[in-house]
């Protein structure tokens, strides 16, 4: 349920790190051995607020994901989340019941407030205006501000790509050139066109021959059409493998009772399908929780929390171990995958080599089990809809051309309305 993110300045530098801006008193005290400016007395009072789109109770999927996360880091700090987080959960995108959810919070005395999905965006915005004393921080949006309002989001395509990797691999060994994918939405959202495209082009890397039916839900979670689309794109469209942008482990049910295979998402699969599921593109929510929950504790104000962060847009990726794939399924999953999947991290880790490039790989499993990675200048071209990013229409139907830089980050967030060749709508 990653709601979009529009075009905006990344404030890639501060991905790793933050500037902890000391207290307003002075003070040198620390939390957990970090930063100075916190004394294990506001430990001890500090009070994390989360507003959830489903189920706390939720063992898979979106929420279940931030929920762990939050209070994952919580207790990296020195938080007791029995005690020191409040939530409230099943908040459907309405502006009212967002912002008396952030109500509840502020009266429950929650120094920062975490709302994790797209439609919280507005009311959020306003509420860090009535609320100057609280820091808020949104999940997948754009809007912010200067001192206590951030967003957060990172390179899901990265993950995306690797498990495409995998439902490459095993559309290989079946046999079957055919892969599923139920997104919640398509060309509208580039978060999802970016996943969607990114796992393409990973199956490709291993299987030129797939093709990848996509078929949209028109919503960020809908169980009973997450599992109906699911068969559909099994019993009509005769895929093999079921990839998925959806909140619940649905699909990954629907795949195995089919007798096929799966990749998720948010989280790991793997128990709620163990004789389909492949891997999964997942977060570790974590990774920025802690370090948003640090720089509120340490900054010595709300006023101060977005200097501390290093900018209102938290973006990372792989390299910062913010994305990445479930262990994998040894039960399902092709000879050579994790070795595949593992040359292709190390590209993008390194920096030697991104998603969206004008360079593709070819991926190939030797008979050794050893894995050949090769690279091909070769124009990133799109399905023929009409790009309406300027520096794109020039090049149309050429995303980017062979040999060309990857496409910018602020494209990939906030505008990519298209499929690369080999996405077919199943609509």
């Amino acid at each position: 349920m990653k709601k979009r993110i529009l075009a905006f300045v990344l404030a890639l530098g501060m991905v790793l790190g933050l500037a902890a801006c000391g207290s307003s008193d002075g003070g040198s005290g620390s939390v957990s051995g970090s930063g100075d400016g916190s004394t294990a007395a506001d430990a001890a009072d500090f009070k994390v607020g989360a507003i959830y789109i489903n189920s706390r109770s939720d063992t898979a999927g979106y929420t279940y994901a931030h929920n762990h996360g939050i209070q994952t880091a919580m207790e990296e700090l020195g938080l007791d989340p029995d005690t020191q987080l409040a939530i409230v959960d099943n908040v459907a995108e309405e502006y009212d019941q967002v912002a008396s959810a952030v109500d509840t919070l502020v009266g429950e005395g929650c120094n920062i407030i975490f709302g994790i999905s797209f439609g919280y965006m507005q009311a959020l915005a306003d509420k860090a205006e009535e609320y100057p004393d609280v820091i808020f921080s949104h999940a997948t949006g754009y809007m912010s501000n200067d001192t206590n309002f951030n967003n957060y989001f990172g390179r899901a395509y990265q993950a995306r790509y690797l498990t495409g990797i995998a439902a490459g691999l095993k559309s290989l060994e079946t046999g079957n050139n055919n892969i599923g994918y139920v997104a919640a939405y398509g060309r509208q959202y580039a978060e999802t066109a970016s996943g969607i495209n990114g796992f393409a082009l990973g199956v490709q890397a291993v299987n030129p021959d797939a093709t990848v039916y996509v078929k949209e839900l028109g919503a960020w979670a809908d169980e009973v059409n997450e599992s109906a689309f699911a068969e559909e794109l099994i019993q009509s469209f005769g895929c093999g493998v079921i990839a998925q942008h959806c909140d619940s482990a649905q699909p990954q049910i629907a795949a195995q009772d089919l007798g096929v295979f799966g990749c998720g998402y948010n989280s790991d699969m793997t128990a709620d399908a163990p004789q389909a599921h492949l891997t999964a593109a997942i977060w570790n929510w974590n990774v920025y929780y802690h370090t948003a929950i640090e720089a509120a504790m340490t900054c010595g104000g709300a006023e101060n929390f977005v200097t501390a962060m290093g900018g209102p847009a938290y973006y990372g990726g792989l390299a910062e171990g913010f994305v990445d794939v479930s262990p994998l399924n040894e039960a399902t999953v092709a000879p050579g995958t994790a070795e595949a999947i593992e040359a292709v991290r190390e590209l993008i880790v390194s920096g030697d080599w991104d998603v969206f490039t004008g360079t593709k790989l070819h991926v190939t499993v030797n008979d050794d089990g050893t894995v050949s990675v090769e690279q091909e200048d070769a124009d990133l071209r799109c399905d023929g809809q009409e790009l309406v990013d300027g520096v794109l229409v020039e090049r149309d139907p050429v995303i980017v051309a062979a040999g060309g830089e990857s496409v910018d980050d602020s494209v990939i967030t906030g505008n990519m309305p298209y499929f690369v060749e080999g996405v077919v709508s199943a609509n």
